[in-house]
């Protein structure tokens, strides 16, 4: 059995979306542990003694604790090889890894600057000053991935990462709705948000996924 923490409209929607695949796919049921950030939970000593970095997400299977969403990923994708979550091909794996790595290792500290300027700085009009020039480079981030998602559909891949669904596509999908927190519309990105919106979405794994985080995926509140 496996069981996901989680947290609500957080990166670990990766993983939750590639675990609601492999249900759909072959009856594999696996369990969810909600962890509530916005309560602080993932800094209590029972989460801290899962994970002693305090983040989400922890996949825990057969004992085996695995924390970072890019090794929980390679972890799914060798446990079940028939979803193909990522290509066999070597180079067409390194090519996937490598936006996944930059997804995460830059994209994503990215929106910190935006949501949590205070881990850098504790001076008010510095936080201002992160937070603006965060924006800036946030929009130009997801350039790059609508950039990527055009090049699929070039090459003829029905999703971002190939022929089949895999990581790239909720990880697209989080993002693009972070960047709405951030003040960021849809409209900046039509094609990113074309494919987030109209395919990943829709794609019943990832939908069962946002009813149950119950995600709103343009968080921009309409003008009155």
């Amino acid at each position: 059995m496996h069981t996901l923490y989680y947290g609500i409209g957080a990166c670990s929607f990766v993983p939750h979306a590639a675990l609601e695949a492999v249900k759909a796919a072959t009856g594999e049921a696996f369990e969810t542990q909600l962890v509530k950030l916005h309560k602080g939970e993932q800094n209590s000593d029972a989460y801290k003694a899962l994970n002693p970095r305090g983040q989400v997400p922890v996949l825990v299977h057969d004992g085996q604790v695995i924390t970072q969403i890019i090794a929980i990923a390679d972890y799914l994708a060798g446990l079940f090889p028939q979803q193909q979550f990522l290509p066999a091909a070597l180079g067409e794996r390194a090519r996937v890894l490598s936006t996944f790595a930059w997804m995460n290792n830059t994209v994503h500290p990215g929106f910190t600057h935006i949501f949590m300027p205070h881990k850098f700085t504790d001076d008010a009009q510095a936080q201002a000053a992160i937070k603006r020039y965060g924006v800036t480079l946030y929009r130009g981030y997801l350039g790059e991935i609508e950039a990527l998602i055009q090049a699929a559909s070039a090459r003829g891949d029905a999703w971002l990462g190939g022929a089949h669904f895999g990581p790239l596509d909720p990880y697209a999908l989080t993002l693009a709705r972070w960047g709405t927190l951030a003040g960021i519309p849809p409209a900046d990105h039509p094609a990113l948000w074309s494919f987030v919106e109209g395919k990943v979405a829709r794609h019943p794994p990832v939908a069962r996924v946002i009813e149950r985080e119950r995600l709103q995926l343009n968080m921009i509140k309409p003008a009155n």
